[in-house]
């Protein structure tokens, strides 16, 4: 058996969310139908990949995003909470650029630090659970790949700690577009590099790939 084993850590697709909530863990939100076409892309793209394991977050529009994955390599997809979106106490509310939240003062109590961060899931901890799900992945996987779909800030805070960056960081700077994949490569039980690509980027707007500058009313899609 191989002592090189693949984890390509996914983020899901777009999110029917048309009155732009942060929707955060909140139940009921599903792929739209751009967001299901990223995640067909994206299963066509790992089609020849060796790979034997597929895991997501339990959060609808992270299973939906894995289904086409699973199916295309004849796996069954399983669950592992540890995925799941950070906690945040803006969860099932509007919290956009331009919408004017920052200037509320009954937020301004959860604003406070930005390093730890106040208004949700502490960055240390959104590490150690997404690290014990990701080697969790890799034992499964041994010599082969794995998938693991995810959200945006915890994929981010994974990345980040394993290329040695600070953690706190400006949400605006993430590289993780929607249905791109963060690839982890293990030799034996120590990663030794990390790749990034954005399979469905062409289907992803504009406003919404990595390192664009965001919308004023648009792009309010957070809880990632």
């Amino acid at each position: 058996m191989s002592d090189i084993t693949v984890v390509h850590v996914m983020r899901h697709g777009e999110v029917a969310n048309p009155d732009g909530v942060l929707y955060g863990r909140l139940p009921g939100y599903h792929l739209s139908e751009l967001g299901e076409r990223m995640a067909e892309r994206v299963a066509e793209h790992l089609a020849s990949r060796d790979i034997t394991h597929v895991v997501s977050s339990p959060l609808e529009r992270a299973r939906e995003t894995a289904t086409p994955i699973a199916a295309a390599h004849g796996l069954d997809l399983t669950t592992d909470a540890r995925l799941i979106e950070a906690e945040n106490v803006f969860q099932g509310k509007t919290f956009g650029v331009g919408d004017g939240a920052l200037r509320r003062p009954e937020n301004w109590k959860h604003l406070v630090n930005p390093f730890k961060p106040s208004w949700g899931e502490p960055y240390v901890e959104q590490v150690v659970r997404m690290m014990g799900a990701v080697d969790a992945a890799k034992a499964a996987a041994r010599g082969h790949e794995a998938v693991c779909v995810s959200h945006q800030l915890p994929i981010w805070i994974l990345r980040s700690f394993v290329e040695r960056r600070r953690l706190w960081h400006d949400p605006r700077k993430r590289q993780c577009t929607l249905a791109s994949l963060t690839t982890f490569t293990y030799q034996g039980d120590k990663i030794v590099s990390v790749g990034y690509s954005e399979p469905a980027r062409d289907l992803v707007p504009v406003h919404l790939l990595a390192g664009a500058k965001p919308v004023k009313g648009g792009g309010k899609a957070f809880g990632a």
